[in-house]
């Protein structure tokens, strides 16, 4: 009887290690992905506003050139203005596409050890 009591309490035993065992362990910070993810997001986001600002800037462009074929009473101005805006802020988000593209990148060669 003794042997069967023993047989009992480590099957609980093992029981109460297998609880402790299935607890989820907490996801540990990596900078890696960390770092990977923002290059992505700059990427992404940095190509959304070269587009919007493209949009823009062919849209005052547009505005500009009715206002010189318009009558010349009715002065509408500032549209040039407002597309030298919408070209400069669209070379400046393209540029910083391809800046994090090349970090990106470099990071990507870094860790193949090239």
């Amino acid at each position: 009887m003794a042997n069967h009591k023993q047989i009992v309490r480590s099957t609980m035993q093992e029981s109460k290690v297998r609880l402790v065992k299935s607890h989820r362990t907490r996801r540990r910070f990596n900078p890696r992905i960390f770092i990977d993810r923002i290059i992505e997001t700059t990427a992404i986001v940095s190509l959304l506003i070269t587009g919007f600002s493209g949009v823009g800037a062919m849209a005052c462009w547009g505005m500009e050139i009715i206002e010189t074929n318009a009558n010349p009473n009715i002065i509408i101005s500032g549209w040039q203005q407002q597309k030298n805006i919408c070209l400069g802020a669209m070379l400046v988000s393209f540029s910083a596409f391809l800046g994090s593209s090349l970090v990106g990148a470099s990071f990507n060669i870094q860790r193949d050890r090239f």
